[in-house]
């Protein structure tokens, strides 16, 4: 199997894990989590339910989970057979086939065993690992097919130890801050805060307790994760000048989290009209799954990256597989 076909799966995968995570988020947003009753995999005792909104979100959003379960094996078995040399490609395919599998699994524990808004934060968040993984494995494919044309004696990129750190820092922040948003969401907590950017009129809530604490909460946190996602992007840009791949990873990064805010904050000001107030919610999930892949693959890069300068460093040959794409 050439590149080009695995390219083609692994945009196939992809785009499908898309479509599940999105999914969920749908049913959590129309509150079609039980449009099936407690039963899985059927829905009211049938194989294909009765005709009713809940039923069909919740019944399509299982289809669409298990196409994708299918093709993160699909995709698993292809890099692991026609890639033995990119471990990093095997590991990326291999992660979106575990985590696949394992929020799938909650989704089905959820419905059959109705469980805490905790633990349905962690669902999201493991769909989330899902489909960036599938990202990855994207960008991976993508960079190993433009390797393919690149000169032999052009000089590979390296960045230095702690950027790669704060890469690592600011992408495990945005998982904290996610399953903050995912909980949020879960409690239906939302209209915690009225009005942006201030939370009912103060800029410091005198009331902190339920609802208007937790959503306080995430405000706080993802306006800190803006201010080390602008950091991040500085340094990738500004720093980085003979390193295109990172300085385009960096700058992507930090428009999606710009827009990440104003999603946020289009959420508050259309929670009167249901419809509106779905679009932008599902706006905001679209592009934080995105920030989230982007963050997750440079995070693979500058570790290659700097692995590879250390190596250099030391007068060692590069490891196999760690030598990275021209700038």
């Amino acid at each position: 199997m050439n590149t080009k076909q695995l390219k083609w799966i692994a945009y196939l995968s992809c785009f499908v894990m898309f479509l599940a995570t999105l999914g969920g988020s749908v049913v959590t947003k129309t509150e079609s989590g039980l449009g099936c009753g407690n039963e899985w995999p059927l829905c009211h005792g049938k194989f294909v339910p009765a005709h009713t909104l809940a039923s069909m979100i919740e019944y399509s959003h299982r289809a669409v989970s298990g196409a994708a379960g299918l093709l993160a094996v699909a995709a698993f078995i292809a890099f692991w057979r026609y890639r033995k040399n990119r471990k990093d490609l095997q590991a990326y395919s291999l992660l979106a086939l575990i985590f696949v599998m394992v929020q799938a699994f909650m989704g089905a524990m959820a419905v059959v065993y109705p469980t805490s808004s905790a633990v349905m934060a962690l669902h999201f968040g493991f769909s989330l690992i899902a489909f960036a993984s599938s990202i990855m494995l994207v960008l991976g494919i993508r960079e190993d097919e433009a390797r393919l044309g690149m000169a032999p004696s052009a000089p590979a990129a390296r960045v230095s130890k702690s950027f790669r750190n704060l890469v690592w820092v600011t992408t495990a922040y945005t998982y904290i801050v996610v399953y903050i948003g995912a909980y949020v969401s879960h409690t239906d907590s939302a209209g915690g805060c009225l009005g942006w950017p201030l939370c009912n009129g103060q800029l410091i809530p005198s009331e902190l307790s339920g609802g208007v604490g937790i959503a306080f909460l995430h405000r706080i946190a993802a306006a800190l994760l803006l201010v080390l996602i602008a950091i991040l992007g500085h340094i990738a840009f500004w720093r980085n000048r003979d390193n295109r791949e990172i300085r385009n990873l960096g700058l992507a990064a930090t428009i999606l989290a710009v827009i990440q805010v104003f999603t946020g904050a289009s959420i508050v000001f259309t929670m009167t009209n249901y419809h509106v107030y779905l679009f932008t919610s599902l706006a905001h999930i679209v592009v934080l799954a995105a920030l989230f892949g982007v963050l997750s693959y440079l995070c693979v890069r500058t570790w290659q990256m700097s692995r590879l300068r250390s190596e250099q460093a030391q007068g060692q040959e590069p490891r196999k597989g760690v030598k990275s794409a021209q700038s």
